[in-house]
C-alpha cells in the first residue's frame, strides 16, 4: 500500500488553497493548509509534514521569510509558487533552500508531478544506506568512516559531519552561516566565517581527487555534487 504523504499548502488566497487542496487530495495526498506564514510555521511544529507548497507573495511574512525560518531547523522539501517571473526571485528562492519553483498560472497536473518528483528524490536520500559509494569515495555512515580507493581517510568529527551533511543534501547550496548552524549545531555564528572555510579546505586536502565533489558557489557558499 502506498504511503500517504502529508502536504502543507501555504497561500493567502483561499480560493487557490481550495483548488489545489481538492486536486491533491484526489491524487492521494493528505492536505493541511495555512493562509499565512505564521500559521504555517506553527503547523510545522505540531504536525508531520512531508512537503511544503509555499506562495511567495503574502502579507506580513512572505514566502522567502517562511522558507528561511523553516531552513533554520528543517530540511523538509519546499516548492515555491509565485506569479512573479523575475529571475532574481527564482535564484534567491533556490539559494535560501527551496527545492523547486513553479510559476502561476500553472497546471495542477504539473504541480502534482513536481511534488511526486521532489518526494521521490527526498525519499531516496533519506533511505540512507550504511555505505554510500560516490566515484572513488565510499562513506560508511554507521562507522563514520570515509574510504578513498578502499583506503581509510582520517577525518575529524566536524569534517565527517560537514561532508555527510553536504552529501545528504547534495545539489543544495548552503551559506557558511547555514553550515555552521547545521554542523556545529549552534545559532550564535559570531561572524566566524573562517571556521567553515578552514574545515572545507582541510576536508578537500584529505579527500584528494574526491575533493572535486565539494563545489564552491561564489558569493553564496558550498554544495556537494556528484560527477556527471
Amino acid at each position: 500500500m502506498k504511503e500517504k504523504m502529508h502536504i502543507l499548502l501555504v497561500d493567502d488566497e483561499s480560493d487557490m488553497l481550495d483548488l489545489i487542496g481538492s486536486f491533491l487530495q484526489k491524487q492521494g495526498f493528505y492536505i493541511r493548509t495555512a493562509n499565512n506564514g505564521i500559521d504555517a510555521l506553527h503547523l510545522l511544529e505540531k504536525e508531520p509534514i512531508d512537503l511544503v507548497v509555499l506562495d511567495i507573495m503574502m502579507p506580513d511574512m512572505d514566502g522567502f521569510e517562511v522558507c528561511q525560518h523553516i531552513r533554520q531547523t528543517s530540511q523538509i522539501p519546499i516548492l515555491f509558487l509565485t506569479a512573479r517571473s523575475y529571475e532574481e526571485d527564482r535564484i534567491r528562492g533556490l539559494e535560501i533552500g527551496a527545492d523547486d519553483y513553479i510559476m502561476k498560472p500553472f497546471s495542477l497536473r504539473e504541480l502534482a508531478a513536481r511534488i511526486e518528483t521532489t518526494l521521490r528524490r527526498i525519499r531516496g536520500l533519506s533511505l540512507k544506506r550504511s555505505r554510500i559509494q560516490i566515484g572513488d569515495m565510499e562513506i560508511d555512515q554507521d562507522a563514520r568512516q570515509v574510504y578513498l580507493h578502499e583506503q581509510p581517510i582520517n577525518l575529524t568529527r566536524r569534517e565527517f559531519d560537514l561532508l555527510n551533511f553536504l552529501l545528504l543534501n547534495q545539489g543544495q547550496v548552503f551559506s557558511r552561516e547555514q553550515l555552521y548552524q547545521k554542523v556545529w549545531e549552534s545559532h550564535s555564528f559570531n561572524g566566524s566565517l573562517r571556521t567553515v572555510d578552514t574545515h572545507i579546505k582541510t576536508l578537500r586536502l584529505k579527500l584528494k581527487s574526491a575533493e572535486r565533489n565539494i563545489k564552491t558557489v561564489w558569493g553564496v557558499g558550498y554544495k556537494f555534487e556528484e560527477d556527471e
